[in-house]
């Protein structure tokens, strides 16, 4: 009754606002709510917008309009979030650090470090995590290796970016070489020692810088199997042992030279040396001991 009596207070001596909002809210609540026939609400006096069939418009069209500004407040916020996304995102794909970069820098690094009579048939980078987010580098990128690594079939490349914003990742690189390689023609036991009759000559691409395997027909020679070899291996170094060029006990000829002077002495081998190796060597003049690399069947070239 209180929320009748203020409506009808209202939409009778209000302005034309109060009587819209007094006539939306008696119409919807408390007309209804003390049992008044609403089918023709007219009371003397009154402005006609007071009929019920005035308040039920006044308040549809308030409801209605209630309901469009927040669709409207939602499509905006959605529109400008969007757009806030969409910037978001670019400016973070523009910030990122290409890993194809990355990969590229460390290839063209460790082809720096080739050999220029090297034949390198490929050399590739290894695939990095397509998780990793670098800051793009702005001052260059370059790449390097860990102090004292050397080359090897599989190598571990550190690229640096030198920017402001500094980082360091590192990248494996493969390399893999086309040579001509000597392949068994017959299985071999150990201690075998082969010629032209025994192998073929393949060209081949093999990881690495090849340089642990055998190229030439001239490089069998001074050496014997080390373990039975299969059919069609691909024979390298490691797979044979080097004949004893010196033997414990012989005597031998040391050479030493220093400034275009040459000087020999007759001395005793103190162990077994295949050629190339280094050997211990007691001057028999001094019977000092001194080492030195085997150059032939009873010569050894003092260290310096």
């Amino acid at each position: 009754m209180r929320g009748v009596t203020r409506a009808a207070k209202v939409c009778r001596g209000g302005t034309r606002r109060k009587r819209r909002a007094a006539a939306g809210w008696s119409s919807g609540r408390a007309l209804f709510f003390i049992g008044i026939n609403t089918r023709r609400l007219e009371c003397p006096g009154w402005p006609g917008s007071c009929t019920y069939p005035g308040m039920t418009r006044i308040a549809t069209e308030n409801r209605q309009r209630t309901r469009r500004i927040p669709l409207e407040l939602v499509l905006l916020f959605t529109v400008l979030t969007l757009i806030a996304w969409f910037s978001t995102a670019l400016a973070q794909e523009t910030r990122v650090e290409s890993t194809d970069a990355i990969r590229a820098v460390a290839e063209g690094f460790v082809k720096s470090q080739l050999p220029h009579d090297a034949n390198v048939a490929a050399v590739t980078a290894g695939t990095l995590d397509s998780r990793l987010r670098l800051v793009h580098c702005t001052g260059g990128m370059h790449g390097q290796m860990p102090p004292g690594a050397q080359l090897q079939i599989r190598t571990m490349v550190g690229v640096t970016c030198d920017g402001p914003v500094h980082w360091t990742v590192y990248v494996p690189v493969t390399v893999e070489s086309r040579i001509n390689v000597l392949v068994l023609k017959h299985p071999v036991p150990r201690d075998a020692r082969l010629t032209s009759e025994d192998i073929t000559v393949e060209s081949r691409k093999v990881t690495g810088m090849a340089t642990a395997f055998l190229t030439d027909v001239s490089d069998l020679e001074s050496r014997t199997t080390g373990r039975p070899l299969p059919l069609g291996t691909t024979l390298t170094i490691d797979m044979f042992k080097a004949d004893m060029v010196i033997k414990h006990g012989q005597d031998v000829t040391l050479i030493a030279s220093a400034g275009g002077i040459e000087v020999r002495a007759a001395g005793r081998a103190l162990s077994d040396a295949p050629g190339g190796a280094r050997v211990k060597v007691q001057n028999l003049s001094s019977l000092k001991v001194v080492e030195g690399v085997v150059e032939g069947p009873d010569v050894v070239r003092v260290a310096r």
